[in-house]
């Protein structure tokens, strides 16, 4: 976009629950890729003990709210988005630099863990999404015996693959250039199109639904 339009781009980092509001300019992105802002009142957080992480190490981002909040008729919900230093989480993952500028690993609720091994599905749709053949991509955990889970990619390309099969060790091959075996998705689908928001937003509680339907044979 920066690209395209120059530097009238400004982003825009927050949610309706008062959360964030951070914003950057293409200038300053420019300085930090891959930024959302420089915060002055998020911290990031070990999500089992809470305690506050260093610069560089990722955890849950939350975030000073500037007004009380709540969810309307779900306190468990409000107390769950809460530390114990009174912050709050919009569920995301991320970490700040040593300038303190906060960037966006993934959402908490999409993290695969896979042999007890932490894979943010975003770093893995980036990869794919460098690949001249892929138009869009969305990977997400499936279960596994073995593995507790298993790394599930589904993948829009540039035009139907003549052989579904090669295409995928091309783009297994692809990714284990940059990614660890780990990280690279064990199984992929094809799709037309991915659902999307008009904004951009996936859906991918739509592809998951669709994976375990296929699954059940229903």
């Amino acid at each position: 976009m920066i690209e395209w339009w120059g530097n009238a781009i400004v982003e825009y980092y927050g949610g309706s629950e008062g959360l964030g509001g951070l914003v950057i300019t293409a200038e300053a992105w420019l300085n930090h890729r891959g930024s959302v802002g420089k915060p002055s009142n998020a911290h990031i957080l070990d999500e089992e003990t809470k305690e506050e992480l260093p610069a560089g190490e990722i955890g849950l981002i939350y975030f000073e709210p500037i007004i009380k909040m709540s969810y309307h008729n779900d306190p468990q919900k409000t107390a769950g988005i809460m530390s114990p230093q009174g912050w709050a989480t919009l569920g995301d993952m991320g970490y700040l630099d040593a300038d303190g500028y906060l960037y966006l690993a993934d959402r908490r609720a999409d993290l695969i863990i896979t042999g007890g091994v932490n894979v943010y599905p975003r770093e893995v749709e980036d990869r794919l999404l460098a690949h001249p053949k892929v138009v869009d991509a969305a990977v997400f955990g499936v279960p596994s015996d073995d593995w507790g889970e298993t790394v599930h990619a589904v993948v829009q390309l540039t035009e139907p693959p003549a052989s579904p099969a090669a295409m995928r060790e091309e783009l297994d091959a692809f990714c284990k250039q940059e990614l660890s075996k780990v990280k690279c998705p064990r199984s992929y689908a094809f799709a037309e199109r991915l659902p999307r928001q008009e904004n951009g937003k996936l859906y991918k509680h739509v592809l998951r639904d669709a994976y375990f339907k296929t699954l059940s044979g229903s």
